[in-house]
Formats: C-alpha cells, sequence, structure tokens
C-alpha cells in the first residue's frame, strides 16, 4: 500500500443511487495520485519549484465494483514508467471492509507531462525529480525514453509498458506537445 491514501465517501461523492458517481473515482485516483508522489518529494510542490507545471496527459481507468455513502476508500499507487517528459501512475482505489479485507473498486493509469509554465509546450523532466521519480518505479525495466503510444496505457494490474505481447508497439520516441494535435 503506498503513501496511506484514505477517504471515507461523503454525501457529495454518491448519485441519487446512493452508489459513487463514477467521474468521482477519478478524482480520487488524481489525489492519490499526487499524495504518493508528495510523500515521495516528486510531487506538485516539487515541479513548482523546479519552474515546471505537470499537466494529466492520459487517464485510463478500469471500473470493477461499486462504493456507497460512508465506504472507507484506500489506495495502491506506483509509479509505472518514467520518460525523458512524461510518467505513469498506476493507481487503484479498494473499499477496506470491516474485517480488515480490500475490495478492488477502480484501477487505472494516470500519466503526467512536464511543461513549461509560460508557453504550456513540453519539457523534460528536471533532472533531479526524474531521478527520484525513477528510484520509485517498482522494476527498474519499465523504464523507457519517449512518449506513450497512441492507446496509452492498458493495464495497470500487470505494469505499464512491463508485460507487452511480443511485437507488441513500442512508445514513439517523439515527445508530444500540449495543444498540437494527437
Amino acid at each position: 500500500m503506498s503513501a496511506g491514501f484514505r477517504t471515507r465517501v461523503e454525501h457529495v461523492d454518491t448519485d441519487a443511487t446512493g452508489i459513487v458517481h463514477f467521474s468521482r473515482y477519478t478524482s480520487l485516483m488524481e489525489t492519490a495520485g499526487t499524495e504518493h508522489l508528495e510523500v515521495h518529494h516528486a510531487g506538485l510542490t516539487a515541479f513548482s519549484a523546479a519552474g515546471v507545471d505537470l499537466v494529466a496527459a492520459d487517464l485510463r481507468v478500469t471500473y470493477l465494483h461499486s462504493a456507497v455513502y460512508r465506504d472507507v476508500i484506500v489506495a495502491d499507487t506506483r509509479v509505472d514508467h518514467v520518460g525523458a517528459a512524461w510518467f505513469a501512475l498506476a493507481v487503484s482505489l479498494l473499499r477496506e471492509e470491516e474485517d480488515g479485507i480490500r475490495t478492488p473498486l477502480v484501477t487505472g493509469d494516470l500519466v503526467f507531462a512536464a511543461v513549461d509554465p509560460a508557453t504550456r509546450r513540453a519539457v523534460p523532466l528536471p533532472a533531479p525529480l526524474r531521478q527520484t521519480l525513477r528510484g520509485i518505479v517498482p522494476d527498474a525495466a519499465h523504464e523507457r525514453n519517449g512518449t506513450p503510444s497512441r492507446s496509452g496505457p492498458h493495464r495497470s494490474a500487470t505494469g505499464y509498458l512491463g508485460n507487452r505481447r511480443p511485437g507488441a508497439r513500442t512508445p514513439s520516441p517523439t515527445v508530444h506537445r500540449p495543444g498540437s494535435g494527437p
């Protein structure tokens, strides 16, 4: 388990049926991810101090089970890949049952790109932060240079880029510049 993210479902999180609205999970995933980065001194605070902004470049979510009002949600978050100008987080949100068992609710991948705050153009990850991020990747074999492929991350449960089929497409070595098209 990572970074100690824990929250209780509030009434505002639910829809008319009393189930957590699907869109709320993405916000919780982002919060769990950014808290995980902060704990490792590679969060928004560190990027801002280095003169770089982070922008969400890709988001993939798989919904597994529902949560309801007053459920406790915890997160399992890891840095799954570090590129030259971007990195990917794998995030799972789990319902913590009274008996301690954790039921997976959603799994997904968030890809963040580094941009210049003034121009909003992609820039390389600052070297010290890239090293910090690489230091918390669970398997150094996941590291590659470049940008996620057009299809993006597929399954956080098996690891981003780490368990591709033989012959699977490798990410492009070019850096996507936000606002310049797909």
